[in-house]
């Protein structure tokens, strides 16, 4: 007689360790949220029958959200009176370092009411050292020629008006287009930037719109139209 194999025993798998720490974290999982869910209950029924504290809750919260507001309201307002009572002198704008002096024409432009206007000079900045949108809704783009000797220094010149005119519009879509120095500006430049219908604020210019409230587009001739009424219209 031939003897019959007992049947082999299939082994179970065991869970591996990885299974076994997301089941792990699954458990856990589902115990905060139970937890957390029990408490949010138990928290609103509580609420519920005292609502005299939910009202305190809600009024508290309302006060705070108010302050907030104001405080920003008046940072908004000091911030409005400090821009408007930005001044530069020439002798202050001649000090400056040429980034910096970008830095103060980009302010000055803010102060009066482009609250875009950034400066963007540098390598490859193609002709635009500062761009701003006026309230009137047109774009300015300004490049900026500093002297380190003022009225002393080397003068701007046609090929500078050459570079701002070849950019300015094509490139960068201005409106308006303007070169300002705390230098000179030669004939020939200002004859060019008549023709090509660019705008040239010199030394004198730069002086009475930095020491002063008014605006860049009223010291400036023929400048366009506005794109949009305002209430500044």
């Amino acid at each position: 007689m031939t003897r019959r194999r007992p049947p082999t025993r299939r082994r179970t798998r065991r869970p591996s360790r990885r299974q076994q720490q997301r089941d792990a974290q699954l458990l856990v999982f589902a115990v905060v949220t139970a937890a957390g869910i029990g408490l949010v209950v138990m928290v609103v029924n509580w609420l519920l029958a005292h609502g005299w504290v939910l009202v305190a809750v809600l009024v508290l919260a309302g006060l705070a959200g108010a302050a907030w507001l104001h405080g920003r309201q008046q940072q908004a307002r000091w911030d409005a009176v400090r821009a408007q009572g930005l001044r530069y002198g020439l002798p202050q704008l001649d000090a400056l370092h040429y980034t910096r002096f970008e830095d103060a024409v980009r302010d000055l432009m803010q102060r009066d009411g482009c609250r875009d206007a950034q400066r963007v000079g540098g390598r490859g900045d193609l002709g635009a050292d500062v761009k701003a949108t006026d309230p009137y809704g047109r774009r300015w783009v300004i490049q900026c020629k500093h002297r380190r000797n003022g009225a002393y220094g080397s003068p701007v010149g046609t090929p500078d008006l050459q570079v701002l005119n070849g950019t300015a519009r094509q490139v960068h879509g201005a409106d308006i287009a303007v070169i300002i120095t705390n230098g000179r500006v030669t004939g020939p430049a200002v004859t060019f930037a008549k023709q090509q219908r660019l705008h040239v604020v010199d030394r004198q210019t730069l002086a009475a719109w930095a020491a002063g409230s008014r605006p860049l587009w009223e010291l400036l001739r023929a400048v366009p139209p506005p794109r949009r009424p305002t209430s500044l219209s």
